[in-house]
C-alpha cells in the first residue's frame, strides 16, 4: 500500500483521459475540435472512474463515422511498471474496455481500422426510410434521415451491437439489449453529407431501442428502450424528431393499444412532454375550454385512440396545458388548478390511509405501517415541495411552447 501511496500522482480520470471521435476522413484523425469525451465511465472503470499508473495517459476510440468500426488505443509517456521496476503494475486499460466490446468488432492496429476508413464511404443506411428533415447549424444546411430496422438483418445486428456500445458512456445504468430477441425494433438516424470527392456518404448519428410488449389477443404495446443522440449532433432537435417519429411509425399501426416509455430521465421525459403537448394541443378534449372543466375520460380515449398515449401520460399532459393557458394571476383559476395537481399527487398517501383503516377494521396490526407515513403537517410540506418541483418541470415545458 505504500508503494502504491507514492505514485497517488498516477492516478487520472477516466472522464479526462478517454476522448471518442466519429472519422469521416483521414484528416479528421488530427483534428482535435472532434474529440469529445465520456459523461460516464464506473460501468467501465469502477465507481472511482479511474485509471492507474500512467503519465500524460490518452486513451483513443475512434469510430469510423458510419459504419462504426472502432480503433482502440492508448498513448502514454511513462507506466507505473517501469517506474515502480516491476513491483506495482498499471492498469490494463485496452483490455479492461474491450472485455465491454462484441467479440471481433474492434481494432489495435491502426492500419488495419484505416482499411476500414477507406471502405466506410460505401456505408448505406439499414432498413426503411421513415423520415428526413433539414437544419441549419451555423449557416450550413444538414440533413437528418430516420430508418427502421428489425432482427432479420444479421449485417444490420452486427452494425448495432457496435453502435450500442455508447451507451456505457453517456448512459447511466444502461446495459446492452439482447439483439436475438425478435421483439425489438431499432430505429437509427443517419446524417447525410457529401464527403472529399462529393459524393453522398452517410453518419451515424444515433438511434432509439422499442420493446414490442404482446397484449391480448393480438395487439402489442411498444415500450421506448434506449434513446442516445451522440454527442457531436445534440442540440441540434434531433431527439424530438425521434421522438415523433417513433410515434407517426406506430400510430399508423391498428394493433397498437398505447406507448410507454422504459425508466425515462429527466431530459427525455421533459423531451416527451414537450412532444406530446404539442400533439394534444391539437385535439378537441384538450383546448382551452374543456382542459377548465378538469381531467376526464373522453381526454384518456382521444389521446390513446389518435396518438398512442397511455393514461398516465395524458395525465400529465393535461396538467402542462392546463397550466399554459390559465392565468396564474387569477387566485381563483390558479388555487384550482393546484388543488387538481395535488389531489393526483396525494393519491397514493390516501391509498395508504384507506389500507390501514382496512386493516384495523379486520384487527391486524398496522402500526409498523403507520410509523411508515408521515404525519399530517409533515405530509403537507411534502406535497407543497412535490407541487412546487412539478410546477417548474411543466414551466420549462410550457416555455417551449409558447416560442411555438
Amino acid at each position: 500500500m505504500a508503494q502504491i501511496q507514492e505514485y497517488q500522482d498516477l492516478v487520472l480520470d477516466a472522464l479526462e483521459v478517454v476522448e471518442f471521435k466519429l472519422i469521416r476522413s483521414k484528416s479528421d484523425l488530427e483534428n482535435e475540435e472532434l474529440a469529445f469525451h465520456p459523461l460516464m465511465a464506473h460501468q467501465i472503470f469502477g465507481e472511482s472512474e479511474s485509471i492507474f499508473g500512467y503519465q500524460d495517459l490518452k486513451v483513443r476510440i475512434l469510430y469510423t463515422a458510419g459504419p462504426l468500426h472502432i480503433y482502440l488505443g492508448i498513448d502514454y509517456d511513462k507506466k507505473v511498471d517501469e517506474l515502480s521496476k516491476g513491483d506495482i503494475k498499471a492498469d490494463d486499460v485496452v483490455a479492461t474496455i474491450a472485455e465491454k466490446l462484441p467479440d471481433g468488432c474492434y481494432f489495435v492496429n491502426m492500419d488495419e481500422f484505416l482499411k476500414t476508413l477507406d471502405k466506410a464511404d460505401k456505408f448505406q443506411p439499414f432498413g426503411e426510410k421513415l423520415f428526413e428533415f433539414k437544419q441549419e447549424d451555423d449557416g450550413k444546411k444538414r440533413v437528418f434521415e430516420f430508418y427502421n430496422s428489425n432482427y432479420k438483418q444479421p449485417s444490420f445486428l452486427k452494425f448495432f451491437s457496435r453502435l450500442q456500445t455508447f451507451v456505457l458512456w453517456f448512459v447511466d445504468a444502461a446495459s446492452y439489449i439482447d439483439v436475438d430477441d425478435p421483439q425489438w425494433s431499432y430505429f437509427i438516424c443517419y446524417e447525410k453529407f457529401k464527403n472529399d470527392n462529393g459524393e453522398v456518404s452517410f453518419a451515424t448519428v444515433g438511434y432509439t431501442t422499442v420493446y414490442e410488449y404482446y397484449a391480448y389477443p393480438q395487439n402489442i404495446r411498444p415500450r421506448i428502450s434506449q434513446m442516445l443522440v451522440l454527442p457531436p449532433f445534440q442540440k441540434l432537435g434531433v431527439g424530438t424528431k425521434f421522438l415523433k417519429t417513433i410515434y407517426n411509425f406506430y400510430q399508423t399501426l391498428k394493433n397498437v393499444i398505447d406507448i410507454t416509455v422504459e425508466d425515462p430521465s429527466h431530459d427525455f421525459q421533459r423531451m416527451r412532454n414537450f412532444v406530446d403537448a404539442l400533439l394534444c394541443k391539437k385535439l378537441k378534449s384538450f383546448q382551452k375550454e374543456e382542459l377548465k372543466k378538469g381531467f376526464n375520460k373522453e381526454m384518456i380515449k382521444e389521446a390513446r385512440e389518435v396518438l398512442k398515449l397511455n393514461p398516465r401520460q395524458c395525465r400529465k399532459v393535461y396538467e402542462i396545458l392546463r397550466l399554459f393557458y390559465i392565468n396564474i394571476h387569477d387566485k381563483d383559476d390558479y388555487t384550482s388548478y393546484r388543488l387538481d395537481v395535488k389531489k393526483r399527487l396525494n393519491a397514493v398517501y390516501h391509498k395508504q390511509l384507506s389500507d390501514i383503516k382496512k386493516m384495523e377494521k379486520a384487527k391486524m396490526d398496522t402500526e409498523w405501517l403507520r410509523a411508515r407515513l408521515p404525519n399530517l403537517k409533515l405530509r403537507i410540506e411534502q406535497l407543497q415541495e412535490e407541487y412546487e418541483q412539478v410546477e417548474k418541470e411543466y414551466q420549462q415545458v410550457i416555455e417551449k411552447l409558447r416560442v411555438i
